[in-house]
C-alpha cells in the first residue's frame, strides 16, 4: 500500500507475468501489487533474475513476445487501466505521460542526431519555444546533469559520447518531455563510483525541481538507498518487502531481505523468552543468548535469524561486564578501506 492519502499515479495489483521456457510457461513474475504516489521514487532493487527489469516493461505493455501479462492483473497509470487500453492510446500515454530510459542509454538516443538538437526539437515541440531559445535551453538541461562543456557535449553526436556521458545525457532527453512518470532502468550503470554517487544526487535534484515521478530498476543496493523514496526488495518474481530505506535497512522482515541490503553478520537461533518489550535468543553460532530490545512476530522457541549490522558492533579487549551479546574471537584479517575497516573475526 501506498502511505500516501491522495490516489496514486500508478497503482500495480497482482501483476502476473508468464515467459515460456523450453515451451512451458512459466511465472516470471508473480502476483506484484505496489502503488507509487505522485512526485515519489521507488526503486524496485533485486539480483539478476528477480524479475524487476520484467515488471517495469509491463508498466508500459512492453513485455517481449510470447511473454503475457495474466488476466486478472491491474495497471492503473493517471486513472486510466493501461491493460484495457487500445494500441493507439497506449501510445498516446506513452509519447506524452511516460518516459523511459534504457540500461542501454544508446536505444534512447537519435544516433543521426546531435545531441543538442534532439533534447531542442522537443523542447520546441513541448513549450513551443524558438530556435534559438530551445537551442540555449537544451544547453541548460544538459549543464544540470552535470556533463562537462553543455555546450560543446550538445554539438555532439552519440557515438562521440563516452559510455558515462551518454548514460547522464539519456535522462535529460527524457526529462525535457516533462513526462509525470519516468521508468529509468539501470540508470547509472556505466558509471565509475564517483560519478555515479554524483549522478544520484543530481538525479534527486532533478526529480525535486521537476515534480516527475521516478520508478528505477537497479541491482545496485546503494543506489536504491540513495535515490528511493521507498524501495520495494524483488527476488524470484516477488516483492518480499516495500518500504523506506530506513524500514529495509533497520527492520527487515526477511533473512534474504537482511542479507541482500548492506552488510550484515547474520546467524541462526532460537526464542527463549519472548515479551512485548524483548526477546532472547539461544544462539549456539556466536556461543551467547542474544539481547533484542523488541518483541517479535514469532512463536515461542521458534526458529530464527539473528542479523547483526557490522555499525552495531564494538571491538574491544576488555571483555563487558555483561554477559548478554558479548562474542569471543580472534581477528584474523582487517582490509583497510580508508574511511572504513572491515574486521575478519574467527569465533
Amino acid at each position: 500500500m501506498s502511505p500516501y492519502a491522495s490516489p496514486p499515479l500508478l497503482d500495480v495489483q497482482s501483476l502476473q507475468v508468464e515467459l515460456p521456457v523450453a515451451g512451458v510457461p512459466v511465472r516470471a513474475v508473480d502476483d506484484l501489487s505496489f502503488t507509487v504516489a505522485r512526485g515519489e521514487t521507488v526503486c524496485l532493487v533485486g539480483e539478476s533474475g528477480s524479475g524487476k527489469s520484467l515488471t517495469a516493461l509491463s508498466l508500459l505493455r512492453l513485455v517481449p513476445p510470447p511473454g503475457r501479462i495474466g488476466r486478472a492483473s491491474r495497471i492503473v497509470f493517471d486513472g486510466e487501466d493501461l491493460l484495457g487500453l487500445a494500441p493507439e492510446p497506449l501510445r498516446r500515454i506513452r509519447g506524452q505521460r511516460i518516459a523511459m530510459v534504457f540500461q542501454e542509454p544508446m536505444t534512447a538516443l537519435n544516433p543521426l542526431m546531435t545531441i543538442g538538437d534532439q533534447v531542442a526539437e522537443v523542447l520546441m515541440l513541448k513549450q513551443q519555444l524558438t530556435k534559438a531559445q530551445s537551442a540555449q535551453s537544451a544547453i541548460e538541461m544538459l549543464a544540470s546533469t552535470g556533463i562537462p562543456e553543455p555546450a560543446r557535449r550538445a554539438a555532439s553526436y552519440p557515438h562521440q559520447l563516452s559510455g558515462g556521458q551518454r548514460q547522464r545525457v539519456a535522462p535529460a532527453g527524457a526529462l525535457v518531455r516533462r513526462p509525470k512518470r519516468l521508468l529509468l532502468g539501470e540508470p547509472l550503470g556505466a558509471l565509475d563510483k564517483k560519478l555515479r554517487e554524483r549522478t544520484q544526487f543530481e538525479l534527486v535534484n532533478i526529480q525535486e525541481k521537476l515534480g516527475v515521478t521516478f520508478v528505477i530498476v537497479t541491482h545496485d543496493q546503494e543506489e536504491a538507498m540513495t535515490l528511493g523514496t521507498r524501495i520495494g526488495v524483488m527476488h524470484a518474481g516477488e516483492i518480499l518487502q516495500v518500504g523506506t530505506p530506513t524500514d529495509i535497512y533497520e527492520y527487515p522482515t526477511s533473512r534474504y531481505v537482511a542479507d541482500f541490503i548492506g552488510s550484515v553478520n547474520l546467524a541462526a537461533g532460537r526464542i527463549v523468552e519472548d515479551e512485548p518489550d524483548h526477546v532472547r535468543i539461544e544462539c549456539p553460532e556466536f556461543g551467547t543468548t542474544m539481547y533484542v530490545d523488541h518483541g517479535v512476530s514469532a512463536p515461542p522457541t521458534a526458529e530464527v535469524s539473528v542479523a547483526i549490522r557490522p555499525e552495531k558492533i564494538q571491538l574491544t579487549r576488555d571483555a563487558p561486564p555483561q554477559p548478554e551479546n558479548v562474542v569471543a574471537g580472534t581477528i584474523k584479517e582487517i582490509a583497510y578501506l580508508g574511511d572504513l575497516s572491515r574486521y575478519l573475526v574467527k569465533l
